[in-house]
């Protein structure tokens, strides 16, 4: 490799195809539980795997598989926490199809986002602000931004972790595939929205502009 190939900028993909690669398998998640017994008779192949839940857990992985893919052939990375939810799909998807039981799907944003949670206040007993590792190229904060805003994401995907839960364990499948979309996501947007203020505050752009 050249020193000029080795000096290029990793590739960013933009905010709105980063969503769309993140949002997608959701979304197919959703379309394919709602309409499950129609994909099965347009393609018998799916109706194999299973009642509608199943075939959406099967799309699901095919999904997520092709946005990993497809983010890696685009900026030649995988983001750690995308690839790690990815992982624990793979995982869980297989095992709800190999022994027909949708309580590992169900279980799977349980598992994400203890670990997510886990692993964040886990880092600052050790001093270190990990969420700095995933939005540093984000933006630029102080060390005690770093360290609030990560406490701060530590218990918000605890929380999720404790909402999923109750929500898959008091609802039906249908209602908690429509919370997984339409509930989780307008949530984890309003949260961050929220931080904006600390974000402000701890700016090392706006320390040096002041």
């Amino acid at each position: 490799m050249s020193t000029i190939e080795a000096a290029k900028p990793r590739t960013e993909v933009g905010p709105l195809l980063k969503l769309l690669l993140e949002l997608g398998p959701l979304m197919v998640f959703f379309f394919a539980n709602s309409r499950g017994e129609w994909l099965a008779s347009r393609f018998p192949v799916l109706g194999e795997l299973g009642g509608p839940i199943f075939i959406a857990t099967g799309l699901f992985m095919a999904a997520t598989a092709a946005a990993l893919i497809a983010s890696w052939i685009m900026t030649r990375t995988l983001p750690m926490m995308p690839l790690i939810s990815g992982i624990v799909v793979f995982v869980f998807g297989a095992l709800t199809l190999w022994l027909q039981n949708d309580t590992f799907i169900k279980m799977k944003p349980t598992i994400v986002n203890t670990l997510f949670g886990a692993i964040l206040l886990g880092g600052l007993l050790f001093g270190k602000s990990l969420l700095g590792y995933v939005f540093h190229a984000a933006f630029r904060l102080d060390d005690d931004g770093w360290r609030k805003l990560t406490i701060r994401w530590g218990l918000f995907f605890l929380f999720l972790a404790v909402l999923n839960e109750i929500v898959w364990r008091s609802f039906t499948t249908d209602f908690w595939v429509a919370f997984k979309v339409w509930g989780t996501m307008p949530i984890t947007i309003l949260f961050t929205l929220l931080q904006m203020p600390l974000i402000m505050r701890h700016s090392l752009e706006r320390e040096s502009a002041e």
